[in-house]
């Protein structure tokens, strides 16, 4: 099917409001295009969605929108789209649902006594619901999530059905008002995050535990990949295992995704990210450098971590206005403005940075926005040199079996896009990226090996073989 969204997103199953506000508030960096909560009864389920992140509506106004004391489970949802009009946000936000009373109000939208509802992290193939007999002539949007909700209402598609047949990235939870429970899925190669937790005596689910840390939840455990969880309105649970897990972790949650406060699959993203940072001192260590800094904010461990290993002193340079993610942009045009309109040097530095020589960390260089807008900002503060160090590999690259590398599995990183790692050496990408730079200015940009990225993976007892590395021209995760 055209026009499929891909997306990366965040979400949370709580059985208060309260909860799922706070959790889902804690998983932000997640998605800030749309948020969206289902509040779920017996025999009922209303939904609200808006546009923008959380806090756009109150804890406050959201329990004037549902009565208390109606509804025993609630689940909330942030998303960032990467396909799809301005103008269908609020209609390809999630809860996506099937019957209801709509009130749209432009900014947010009312959906009251739905007969189902779902939330979802990943993507799925559409076309393979198709093959299953699933009618999606209904379809409002181009959503995945859309579409699987339709299969699940028809009965052509059931949880065990879908574990073992699809080949897709997926944590998700669905709420039928015909049944006791709300259903959590999640994927047998275990791509997307998720977690189970312990709150007030009811157990809460949540895509990374940071949600638990900040809220007063414990974590319980690891979703198991290929297992499904009921949740029922006692706050009780029960767990199936469908199909033996196969893990393909995406290795771009503890580099890039994650909050630096979560652990992924028993490995803490912030140690990894520190890990990261000494792997690279050890690979490129420069000896005229006068200063190491980041680019807010995931890289900042990192980058402390190589001013540790390197004996390079370490200064932020960069602050960020608001705390959103450019790659989190639906368009180009959005991408650039949050960067040119969010990324600046701090004032008390400038005098200290003309005629110095940085190396500047980054997590990753996708399309090279961010990095471009950073280095000319630098450069035009007087900065002579720049070693511009990323500690994920190429992204995007053309793998060995001559396919074009990149993700359609939940991260916004199609094949299709724009990688400017893609048929670019490092010098090659060194002068795309410092096209705008002064002649006597110099910049060189390096990357992380893969092979010294996985040493770190497997330093923290994360085998390689249960990571996706398919961007980066690893094999395909599903063969």
């Amino acid at each position: 099917m055209a026009g499929i969204i891909r997306h990366n997103c965040g979400l949370v199953v709580a059985h208060t409001l309260h909860d799922a506000y706070s959790f889902i508030k804690s998983l932000q960096h997640r998605g800030r295009e749309a948020t969206g909560i289902a509040a779920i009864g017996k025999g009922r389920i209303d939904v609200v969605k808006w546009i923008g992140p959380v806090n756009r509506i109150s804890n406050k106004t959201l329990h004037k929108f549902f009565n208390a004391g109606e509804y025993h489970t609630f689940f909330a949802h942030v998303r960032y789209a990467t396909r799809g009009r301005k103008d269908q946000i609020l209609n390809d936000a999630h809860p996506h649902t099937i019957g209801g009373v709509r009130h749209d109000y432009g900014s947010h939208v009312h959906i009251r006594d739905c007969d189902m509802a779902i939330i979802h992290n990943g993507q799925v193939d559409v076309e393979l619901l198709e093959k299953e007999g699933a009618d999606l002539k209904a379809l409002r949007t181009g959503c995945d999530t859309e579409a699987l909700l339709l299969a699940f209402k028809q009965g052509k598609m059931d949880e065990k059905a879908l574990v073992n047949l699809f080949k897709g990235a997926y944590t998700l939870a669905i709420a039928d008002k015909n049944k006791d429970h709300v259903l959590v899925i999640r994927d047998r190669l275990g791509m997307k995050p998720g977690v189970i937790g312990w709150k007030d005596g009811n157990y809460v689910v949540a895509s990374e535990d940071v949600a638990f840390i900040e809220c007063g939840a414990e974590q319980e455990k690891e979703l198991r990949p290929g297992s499904t969880y009921k949740l029922f309105p006692d706050g009780s649970y029960a767990s199936e295992k469908h199909a033996e897990p196969k893990p393909r972790h995406c290795f771009f949650e503890w580099n890039y995704l994650a909050s630096r406060k979560s652990t992924l699959s028993e490995v803490p993203v912030k140690k990894l990210r520190e890990k990261l940072g000494v792997m690279l001192a050890k690979e490129h260590k420069p000896e005229d450098a006068d200063y190491v800094t980041f680019l807010p904010q995931s890289p900042e461990d990192a980058a402390k971590a190589y001013s540790e290993e390197s004996r390079i002193r370490f200064r932020t340079v960069f602050y960020k206005l608001r705390d959103e993610r450019s790659f989190q942009g639906s368009t180009t045009t959005e991408r650039k403005n949050s960067i040119n309109e969010n990324l600046y040097l701090r004032p008390l530095i400038l005098k200290e940075l003309k005629g110095k020589t940085l190396v500047v960390i980054d997590d990753s260089i996708v399309r090279g926005n961010n990095s471009r807008h950073a280095i000319n900002m630098l450069f035009d503060a007087g900065v002579k040199k720049i070693y511009f160090l990323s500690y994920t590999p190429p992204i995007g690259v053309i793998g060995e079996d001559g396919k074009p590398r990149g993700c359609t599995w939940g991260v916004d990183m199609p094949p299709d896009d724009s990688f400017i790692a893609r048929g670019r050496s490092e010098n090659e990408i060194a002068r795309e990226l410092g096209q705008d730079k002064p002649k006597s200015a110099k910049l060189e940009v390096k990357y992380l090996t893969t092979e010294s990225m996985m040493k770190v993976y497997e330093s923290l007892k994360m085998p390689r073989n249960n990571l996706c590395t398919y961007c980066i021209g690893g094999k395909h995760p599903f063969r």
